[in-house]
């Protein structure tokens, strides 16, 4: 098959032997470099990957995926809000919710989020029902006064399913003063959402109980949504925002779960990138090498550079031979890393659990960690980023001494062979 006269000399030069056998191990370490970057790379971006989308899981069970509240004050027309949100394709369920800061006190006592929720209602837009280790969450019932606690919360105030605890709210100006609204709840349940914010700092009560401790009658915070496709939750909360202005504008506010926690999702996709950036040091290192090997190969190559000269090859025609060599052992690099980054990232678990064996540790104890497992999440996008920059890396990394060889002159170059 016909090949051009630089690619194919530039083939033959990666097969030739070489006169000086440091030059080959040069070239074996820049492959070596480029591969363990790009393998590591992936693995480690795998790993985060899995773990931001397990934190993500996690979160969106216990919040909505869009939220509807009334603009400064709480939401009267709640149920017309929550009927046009159900009326909605997109929105698989709608429940509404009261939030507000209380007190809990028992032989200790704790700040945690209390949150009304209608039981019938909560299914169908968290996982909290699911999350239930004790209990149910129809142990909820109006007049009852139940509450169910996250189980970090419930081992902190240092109560039991069946125990009663006081619910402090807000203070209520009277005649005597400012009196703070006592109440006492009898734990009926407790959930472990798997999440510290929640299993530490949630409180969970039936909405109507709330409404009487609050005086708020039959107002509520806001209607919380679960929509078929989380990912469309900024489309469908805009869409939703429109058609609830048209109905009282200015009086309904919409949010998505982007919103509301965007803080957070920020930081973590900063610190992909920030270690992405890092670990690709080990990329450049391998294309460092690349460089070095090829220079050297320019300096051993002097002879045969004025020779293909003399016999006609143009300086361009000497740079792309070079250049040839050096991207294909950067492709070479690359092609190996991403294979070993693939077998060592969905083997990971496996590895763990073997080093644990051996070495009788917990690399991740119950105890400390709310995922005891290793989540993965392997995108292709990840992987063929990094390919990419593995492969520009590597193609810079000839450049410099394909252009050198370029220059070189052949009466020079031949004056002492």
């Amino acid at each position: 098959m016909f090949k051009p006269i630089p690619v194919a000399i530039g083939l033959r030069y990666l097969r030739a032997k070489r006169r000086n056998g440091f030059i080959s191990f040069i070239s074996f370490a820049s492959i070596l470099g480029i591969a363990i970057g790009v393998m590591v790379l992936i693995t480690t971006l795998a790993v985060m990957s899995g773990f931001q989308r397990e934190i993500r899981d996690r979160m969106l069970g216990m919040v909505s995926h869009a939220t509807i509240t009334a603009e400064g004050s709480a939401m009267e027309q709640w149920r017309d809000a929550m009927q046009l949100a159900r009326d909605d394709a997109h929105v698989a369920g709608a429940a509404p919710f009261i939030d507000t800061q209380a007190l809990l006190r028992s032989s200790r006592q704790e700040p945690a989020a209390l949150r009304g929720v209608s039981p019938e209602d909560e299914d169908t837009v968290s996982e909290v029902g699911e999350k239930m280790v004790q209990g149910s969450l129809s142990d909820l019932q109006p007049g009852e006064f139940n509450i169910v606690l996250g189980r970090d919360l419930a081992l902190w105030l240092g109560v039991q399913v069946g125990e009663q605890l006081v619910v402090t709210t807000d203070f209520q100006v009277t005649p005597l003063g400012a009196v703070p609204q006592l109440k006492r709840f009898t734990v009926s349940g407790i959930f472990e959402a798997g999440h510290q914010d929640f299993d530490r700092r949630l409180a969970v009560v039936n909405l109507q109980d709330l409404q009487r401790l609050t005086r708020m009658g039959d107002a509520v915070t806001g209607v919380r949504l679960k929509l078929h496709d989380m990912d469309r939750a900024f489309v469908v909360a805009r869409d939703l925002a429109r058609t609830l202005s048209l109905q009282q504008p200015g009086y309904y506010r919409v949010s998505d779960w982007t919103m509301e926690n965007a803080n957070m999702f920020r930081a973590l996709k900063l610190e992909k990138t920030m270690i992405g950036i890092l670990l690709s040091l080990i990329i450049l290192m391998g294309a460092f090498s690349l460089l070095n090997s090829q220079v050297m190969l320019v300096t051993d190559k002097l002879a045969d550079i004025a020779i293909l000269r003399t016999l006609g090859l143009t300086p361009g025609g000497v740079m792309r031979v070079f250049m040839v060599q050096g991207t294909v052992l950067g492709v070479i690099g690359t092609i190996v890393g991403v294979i070993c980054g693939l077998l060592l990232t969905y083997n990971l678990e496996h590895i763990l659990r073997a080093i644990e064996r051996t070495f009788d540790v917990v690399l991740m104890p119950s105890d400390v960690y709310y995922i005891t497992g290793l989540p993965i999440d392997l995108q292709a996008a990840d992987v063929l980023l990094i390919a990419g920059i593995a492969l520009v890396m590597a193609f810079l990394a000839t450049l410099y001494p394909a252009w050198r060889a370029a220059r070189t002159a052949p009466a020079e170059a031949l004056r002492y062979e």
